[in-house]
């Protein structure tokens, strides 16, 4: 088995990776930055004692030509892709009329369109083979509108739209598309995020503390074993993904009021 992370270089895609490890699966790593990628390998294969062999491939998810190259490397060193899980993502917490253009699409390029790069990288093949599963990391942002997280918010949404149409037309042909909604995860970014979170966006989502990451890959890989369409960690964020609309005009008033307006 041959299982495909893209994000894979640190949080939730690095634990996803060891799950599969441990499993005695091939592993391909895929992100941006080449020293993270070789600490994220052999971190993997030690943990792994040493019977996983991982190959990684440097790509910025958003580039379509560098994410097909970096598939095509992957499975021309461990064979076809029979589970991809498309893990990265960037935040950017930014008051909309203050964050200049290129960081609010930045966001989108990465959340959105780099999932969308990294699930056409691999499609057709496991269209052509007649197996294969594919699992998307959005957030529990993607349920409900948070200030300051506008691009976030909104490419998160996005990914649900997509997985789901996705879903539809893959179910004919074998091939299983999933979608998970992980909440506040204990990961470096999730440590570089909070320092610019404004406290309008900490009203709202409360400070909880952050799950482990080993907890959300654990949580995540069973889905996909399971071959479910939607993985949700809490049962908050089950209220919301199953009751998200009906719910948002009353947070939009708790909120209003605890803002004093």
């Amino acid at each position: 088995m041959h299982v495909v992370v893209t994000g894979g270089s640190s949080g939730i895609g690095l634990e996803v990776a060891k799950v599969y490890a441990l499993r005695g699966a091939s592993v391909s790593l895929i992100a941006r930055n080449l020293d993270r990628l070789e600490k994220a390998c052999s971190e993997i294969e030690k943990s792994s004692g040493g019977r996983t062999k991982v190959f990684f491939a440097t790509a910025d998810a958003a580039v379509c030509t560098e994410m097909s190259s970096a598939i095509m490397a992957c499975e021309a060193a461990h064979g076809p892709c029979d589970i991809l899980v498309a893990s990265a993502g960037v935040v950017e917490p930014g008051w909309f009329h203050e964050q200049a253009p290129d960081l609010f699409e930045s966001q989108w390029q990465t959340n959105f369109v780099g999932v969308v790069n990294a699930v056409r990288a691999v499609y057709a093949g496991m269209r052509s083979r007649g197996a294969g599963r594919i699992m998307i990391v959005s957030s529990a942002a993607a349920f409900i509108g948070i200030p300051a997280y506008a691009a976030y918010c909104s490419s998160k949404s996005a990914l649900v739209g997509f997985a789901d149409s996705l879903r539809l037309e893959a179910m004919p042909k074998g091939v299983t598309v999933g979608v998970c909604f992980p909440p506040d995860t204990d990961t470096p970014q999730l440590s570089r995020e909070l320092e610019s979170r404004p406290q309008e966006a900490e009203l709202l989502m409360g400070r909880i503390k952050p799950r482990r990451p080993q907890e959300i890959a654990e949580r995540l890989v069973s889905g996909i074993d399971r071959r479910s369409a939607h993985v949700y960690f809490t049962a908050s964020i089950s209220a919301l993904g199953m009751f998200g609309a009906l719910a948002r005009p009353f947070v939009e008033i708790w909120y209003r009021l605890k803002l004093g307006r």
